[in-house]
């Protein structure tokens, strides 16, 4: 065996761990997925349940008002990330620029992005309360009689979970972009300075297209979060009140594990990966005409 053979079995061998992992924990799993979307199967009935049905399970999902809605939630969901990704974008520019004590504020704003999802969402049903809690307690305060019953309430569920997302990814944009914005030559705003350029004008044609890159990761990821959201619904509401709340991840689990139907549930994750694929490939293609290498 000559050096470059042995070096490459050497490499092989070293990598055949992870490997061997990606391949039986997420390719088998993802292969097993698409096969299921054809059959109607409920494990409990084991192997002999299984009934291939071809794609019966995809025409029954145009017709199921309860799926079209979770589509709809996870659509309306996706405006989160543009909330989040501008409000960490400000934050950061100023904490980089104007702040003292950065590394306090670094921390502060990242700890909810790594605390326990339970413990986030205890302390937002407590904020959240609509008879006693303090968010409605400050708006009687303020003078609204009637304030909205959030997470109680059909109307405003939904977008009670997309201002704890917001506040929650905060922490990890706003990391992202500072390191983001370090990365800019000094010498750029410098140059601006001496052209006479004011704060808006070194933003606009300095600080944000150079962060277009920083901003397309940010975008690209937060997107495919967004439809992989489900602790948060799992702890707080299991998809309610009368489904407002109901997203794409969350109506797979009820199905799989609690209805039992293990082709119908693959069926609804061959789906959510047709929307990530299509909407990460449309981010991909658009990048080219905004992000600035």
């Amino acid at each position: 065996m000559n050096l470059k053979n042995s070096e490459t079995l050497a490499g092989l061998l070293f990598v055949s761990p992870m490997l061997i992992g990606v391949t039986v924990l997420v390719l088998l799993p993802i292969l097993a997925i698409f096969a299921l979307s054809f059959a109607d199967w409920n494990f409990v009935q084991g192997w002999d349940g299984l009934k291939w049905i071809g794609f019966d399970n995809f025409g029954k999902l145009l017709d199921d008002h309860a799926f079209i809605r979770s589509v709809r939630n996870n659509m309306i969901f996706l405006l989160a990330v543009p909330v989040y990704m501008l409000v960490s974008m400000v934050l950061a520019i100023l904490i980089d620029r104007y702040v003292y004590w950065k590394g306090f504020f670094k921390v502060a704003y990242f700890m909810p992005y790594i605390s326990s999802i339970v413990a986030v969402a205890i302390v937002w049903q407590v904020l959240f309360q609509p008879s006693y809690g303090p968010i409605n307690e400050m708006l009687k305060a303020i003078g609204i009689a009637n304030p909205p019953k959030w997470i109680a309430d059909p109307k405003f569920a939904l977008y009670s979970i997309m201002m704890i997302t917001v506040w929650v990814s905060i922490g990890f944009n706003l990391i992202i972009y500072i390191a983001g914005l370090q990365s800019i030559p000094r010498d750029l705003y410098e140059a601006a300075d001496i052209d006479g350029a004011n704060a808006w004008v070194k933003f606009a044609r300095i600080t944000f297209p150079l962060l277009s890159p920083t901003s397309f990761f940010l975008l690209v990821t937060g997107i495919i979060s967004s439809f992989k959201v489900f602790d948060i619904i799992a702890v707080m509401t299991q998809g309610g009140p009368i489904g407002s709340t109901s997203m794409m991840v969350w109506y797979l689990y009820e199905q799989a594990f609690n209805n039992l139907k293990i082709g119908y549930a693959s069926s609804v994750s061959v789906v959510l990966f047709a929307f990530v694929m299509i909407i990460t490939a449309g981010q991909w293609i658009a990048q080219k005409k905004w992000v600035n290498y």
